[in-house]
């Protein structure tokens, strides 16, 4: 293969992808190449997989996923000062206008004019390289492996979570759904001093998983009376915030009373249908605070600094690995296997990675 060419993971169409070899990215004067060590499978590239669309964002071409990756860089631009050859970086993925008031005042992830990796028609990092704006790359610490910076993006949704949240030490919280968000949010959740998490899921494997990352105590909401084990494992304390990153629609609608009065509420999981029923009486009388979260902003290098000053391994919910030639076989297993799976992780550049 030439060195203009590369490997990428093509999606044709819903259920159709193969590796192929496709033209290698040329970086510009502000970007840097990246040689893709590792990325991770997220859900909404199994969504595009399976249903070639999420909202108005439709997959009317071939395309590459992907977008949670970290890697080394081999090349930079002209006008690129902030990494050189040879950095590992984390690759946040997306590059905003950065001129737009939502830039200007911090919350890029609302930018109008994002291009995000994965997100169609933009191509993502299923792939051997990629290119991008130097400024959207974060440098690893020594210490701190690959595999930790590709996990610093779906961390980062529950790093944001926290934030808008206003989550403290002394709050207790509420969990519901524990995929790979989920069970991140508790690793989010303990770098911002929580020491009550009590988790909710249907999977056993997934409660078992919270309760190795830090949640204090797990529910499963086919059996148990979800209110009555909030009141028996908090003395009647009740709960303080819940993050809701199942999207499940009767989820979505018990936060309301689950909560406590003047809680919070941070939405996360994206529910299939577009209206839910809420009983609005209850979220007023209770002077609820609700949020809504999108991507994330800012979280990289706050999350970096804390992950150096604490023992969390981001590691541990890394339950599958493969080859890029294998790329059928890792989607197969995040979108069917869902009982024994948590985060696969895609290596690139190495055919021989044990599963």
């Amino acid at each position: 293969m030439s060195e203009a060419m590369m490997r990428a993971a093509v999606l044709e169409k819903p259920l159709s992808i193969a590796v192929q070899t496709v033209q290698r990215p040329v970086p510009g004067p502000n970007d840097a190449l990246i040689k893709v060590h590792c990325i991770g499978v997220c859900g909404s590239d199994i969504h595009y997989y399976e249903h070639g669309k999420i909202g108005r964002y439709v997959v009317d071409s071939p395309i590459v996923l992907g977008h949670e990756l970290a890697g080394e860089v081999i090349q930079v631009g002209d006008q690129v000062t902030n990494v050189t050859v040879g950095d590992r970086v984390a690759v946040e993925p997306c590059v905003t206008c950065g001129r737009c008031n939502f830039c200007k005042s911090g919350r890029y992830n609302l930018c109008p004019d994002v291009v995000f990796m994965a997100t169609p028609p933009v191509d993502g990092a299923w792939s051997e390289y990629v290119a991008i704006r130097s400024d959207f790359l974060f440098k690893l610490p020594e210490d701190m492996s690959y595999e930790e910076g590709a996990l610093l993006e779906p961390l980062s949704v529950g790093f944001h979570a926290m934030r808008r949240g206003k989550v403290g030490p002394s709050d207790r919280m509420l969990i519901l759904g524990l995929g790979p968000i989920g069970l991140l949010a508790i690793q989010a959740a303990k770098l911002f001093g929580v020491t009550e998490i009590i988790a909710s899921d249907v999977v056993p494997f997934r409660r078992e998983m919270a309760l190795k990352l830090g949640a204090t105590a797990v529910i499963n909401p086919l059996q148990d009376n979800i209110s009555e084990q909030l009141s028996l494992l908090t003395g009647g304390d009740g709960i303080d915030v819940i993050i809701e990153s199942s999207g499940n629609s009767q989820a979505i609608s018990d936060t309301i009373r689950l909560v406590n009065r003047g809680g919070r509420i941070v939405y996360i999981g994206l529910p299939t249908v577009d209206q839910i029923p809420m009983d609005m009486n209850l979220l007023i009388d209770s002077e609820l605070d609700v949020y809504g979260v999108f991507r994330y902003a800012n979280t990289y290098p706050a999350a970096i600094q804390a992950l150096k000053n604490s023992d969390i391994d981001l590691r541990q919910s890394i339950t599958h690995k493969f080859a890029l030639s294998d790329i059928q076989e890792a989607i197969d297993v995040a979108r069917i296997h869902k009982d024994t799976s948590i985060k696969v992780m895609i290596y690139p550049d190495n055919d021989n990675v044990e599963k």
